[in-house]
């Protein structure tokens, strides 16, 4: 039997302890892991052998009014989402709105083994999927061993 006692009550303490830590420092993240949970659009980020995959969870824009750049290392996504346009003679006043209006921009910078020359953008169901290609020289290979 463990010495250690862990109540359910430490968990909370811990999640206390941080969101003091990131009031401290002003909510300043280090990476695309630590972003503000609020950014939007939320992304996701993962790697294969040949590529870089970046999603954005981008619902309800215009694929028309996206802009996908690669410029000195980073990805930029920008645009806008448009607020829904309200019948005439509604009368609705919002008193909460959990979804973002308004103009957006992400940037992430790419590590460096990305080829800026090989990146393709679709939007697909509410999703920017951008892939960046590898460089030749960093995809894994087999070496024959005499």
């Amino acid at each position: 039997m463990s010495d250690f006692y862990f109540s359910n009550g430490l968990f909370g303490e811990l999640d206390r302890l941080q969101r003091q830590m990131s009031t401290l420092f002003g909510n300043l993240p280090s990476s695309i892991r630590s972003s503000r949970t609020d950014a939007f659009p939320p992304l996701n980020i993962g790697s294969t052998d040949d590529s870089i995959d970046v999603v954005a969870f981008a619902p309800g824009i215009d694929p028309a009014a996206l802009e996908v750049t690669v410029d000195k290392g980073t990805l930029t996504i920008a645009g806008e989402r448009k607020a829904p346009e309200l019948a005439s003679g509604n009368e609705t006043r919002s008193y909460a709105s959990e979804r973002f209006f308004g103009t957006f921009r992400r940037v992430i910078e790419l590590p460096q083994n990305a080829d800026p020359d090989k990146v393709e953008a679709a939007y697909s169901n509410g999703c920017l999927t951008v892939r960046i290609g590898k460089r030749e020289a960093s995809k894994p290979r087999a070496i024959t061993v005499q």
